[in-house]
């Protein structure tokens, strides 16, 4: 097996390094090193982003007339590794990962002119609105409904739930169900939200370490104009597994675990119980770990490269990447000793257990463990 990249990739990742060691200030290094979600917070988050869009890498995965870039993916790979390794910023994706490329592949030419310049530029700011009270990982079960009044726009009312950052989004892509009469999965149709307007209530959901990162989401005779359907009435269906797949198998995790894991053995190596066999064992175990993910995925993108199509080992990646997210944050945490589980109101004391806390919900968004079991037995064993 040939673990080396080509000269044209190396030429590249020399390209992005250079790059990030100009833009990358430390402004937004202190922000990555101080985020306890999974997403950096704006409005700094919004500048970063603007960099990257300044620069042509923001969405190097939507189609080169939307803005992207037609990056191979081993180029993309390279990409993640090195913002990964020089501490970048993540960029929330609810608009940029999910919504754009549902845009790109179903939305109208007004839509995509209308909604993808200001998501690229982060003058829109996107949630996502698919969990619903009481739904759990049921998202057929979703009650939300959207009628048309008699200009023919919809009238929406209904309540979301683990709204991820709905207190700063001017927007929200949801589902809603247009026509209870049918088959669940059949009734359900994909819709852009304009949140400033009356009937848009954001009530915050404090997690376990404190931070506001998610929230409810109620929708009273909210209008929706019908040009804001995305595909047709009764699509969104199929245009959510589109966007969940997106979701669950659009990244590489890989790259961000392993610069974690190095980043902790960094630190693990200046304490004083540095010489602790469990320790040294537990630690050595989540490198490996992170470290077989990294290369996991790169031999994911150099089959993809050679035009293979995704195997069973694409649909392993988001599990196993929660479970080392896990294991990171619960040492980050424990090795520290009595003062990791400490949560100060503020201040860099409180990270490393506000992360361990916010670490529990990989696991469950972007699909449950157990759900993604599920899909693993189905498509990979035939079970």
């Amino acid at each position: 097996m040939e673990l080396a990249f080509s000269p044209r990739d190396e030429a590249f990742r020399d390209e992005v390094r250079a790059f990030l060691d100009v833009a990358l200030d430390e402004r937004f290094r202190r922000l990555a090193a101080g985020t306890t979600g999974v997403f950096s917070e704006p409005p700094l988050v919004l500048e970063w982003q603007r960099v990257l869009d300044d620069r042509g890498w923001l969405v190097p995965h939507w189609p080169r007339e939307a803005g992207g870039i037609g990056w191979s993916p081993l180029q993309r790979f390279i990409f993640e590794q090195e913002l990964a390794r020089a501490g970048a910023p993540t960029i929330p994706g609810m608009g940029l990962k999910l919504l754009g490329p549902v845009l790109c592949a179903f939305g109208t030419a007004e839509q995509k002119e209308r909604y993808l310049p200001p998501l690229r530029r982060g003058a829109h700011f996107w949630a996502q609105g698919f969990s619903e009270p009481g739904s759990g990982s049921d998202l057929a079960s979703l009650r939300t409904r959207a009628e048309r009044d008699g200009s023919g726009d919809f009238v929406v009312n209904g309540a979301k739930t683990w709204t991820t950052m709905a207190q700063h989004a001017t927007h929200i892509f949801c589902l809603a169900r247009t026509d209870p009469s049918v088959k669940p999965q059949r009734g359900i149709s994909f819709l852009l939200v304009d949140m400033n307007q009356p009937g848009v209530t954001v009530r915050p959901i404090r997690s376990a370490s404190g931070d506001h990162e998610v929230n409810d989401l109620f929708l009273d005779n909210v209008r929706v104009p019908a040009a804001d359907l995305v595909g047709e009435e009764g699509q969104g269906w199929s245009i959510a597994k589109f966007l969940l797949e997106n979701e669950r198998g659009g990244s590489f995790y890989g790259p961000a675990l392993a610069a974690e894991a190095r980043r902790l053995r960094e630190s693990f190596d200046r304490l004083p119980g540095r010489d602790d066999p469990l320790l040294r064992d537990r630690l050595a175990r989540i490198e490996i770990e992170a470290v077989a993910l990294e290369m996991t995925e790169l031999r994911i993108a150099a089959a993809m490269e050679a035009g293979e199509p995704p195997d069973a080992l694409s649909l392993t990646t988001k599990l196993v990447a929660s479970e080392i997210r896990q294991d990171v944050e619960q040492f980050a945490s424990e090795m520290i000793g009595a003062a990791g589980l400490a949560l100060p109101e503020s201040g860099d004391e409180r990270i490393p257990a506000a992360r361990y806390l916010n670490s529990r919900a990989w696991s469950i968004f972007g699909g449950t463990s157990e759900i993604q079991l599920g899909i693993i037995a189905r498509a990979a064993l035939n079970l």
